[in-house]
Parts: C-alpha cells; sequence; structure tokens
C-alpha cells in the first residue's frame, strides 16, 4: 500500500510545476531558463511542461475543485514572480490546498482501489 506522498510526487508535484510554470512564463513574463533555475530542473523539463508532455493529470484536470486548484497556483506564481517566495514553500501550498479540496483524496481512491487515509484528506494531521 502506498502512502498518500507517493502518489504526490507521481501524480501532484508534476502537475503543480507545470500550471505554475505556465503562469510565471504566460502571464507573468518570466523566461523558461529562470523558471528551470528557480525550480531547479533544466530548460528542457521546463519546456516539456508547457507543451504537456510532463505533469498531464485528467484526475487533477478534470476534477470539479480544478478552479480552486488554479486559484491556489496563480496565487502562488505571482509571489514567487514579485515577492521572490521561496518555491518549496509555494508548491507545499499548493499541495495543501489539493489535499483540502479532496483531489488527493479523489487520486488515492483511483490509484489505489480504495478509500484514502486520513493524511490524504486533513493537512492538520500531517501539521499535528
Amino acid at each position: 500500500m502506498k502512502i498518500p506522498c507517493e502518489l504526490v510526487v507521481w501524480y501532484v508535484l508534476p502537475t503543480i510545476r507545470r500550471e505554475v510554470a505556465k503562469e510565471l512564463v504566460e502571464n507573468h513574463g518570466m523566461s523558461q531558463a529562470e523558471v528551470a533555475r528557480r525550480f531547479g530542473v533544466t530548460d528542457a523539463a521546463i519546456s516539456q511542461y508547457l507543451k504537456k508532455k510532463r505533469g498531464d493529470n485528467p484526475l487533477i484536470d478534470e476534477n470539479p475543485q480544478h478552479d480552486k486548484f488554479m486559484e491556489e497556483v496563480r496565487s502562488s506564481a505571482k509571489r514567487i514572480k514579485s515577492e521572490n517566495a521561496e518555491f518549496a514553500s509555494e508548491i507545499c501550498n499548493i499541495c495543501l490546498v489539493v489535499k483540502r479540496i479532496g483531489m488527493l483524496a479523489k487520486i488515492y481512491e483511483v490509484q489505489m482501489g480504495c478509500e484514502p487515509p486520513a493524511c490524504a484528506c486533513d493537512p492538520k494531521i500531517v501539521l499535528q
């Protein structure tokens, strides 16, 4: 049985990176090279995120809560660009939103075929 954080690495984090990269390049005027540097990945990786060769996840893209997810992505991208916010902290914030709005629980149910553990649903459990 996988723990929810393993599913975050496989299914959630790539989509978060894709959406944040897209937001930074398309709406905040950052170059792919600058985004790559902030993310700690190669320019080629950012290119793949922008072309949806990485981070394409229908369980997130088609989720009824997708608008809330994207709202947090946009807020994080804005902070990353304008305030030089710490990339890791912003990604963690988005992940907490993914948990809070039930996306991670749904991904867990679909991928594992069973009810998710409480830590996939309630970010407060992880923070205690």
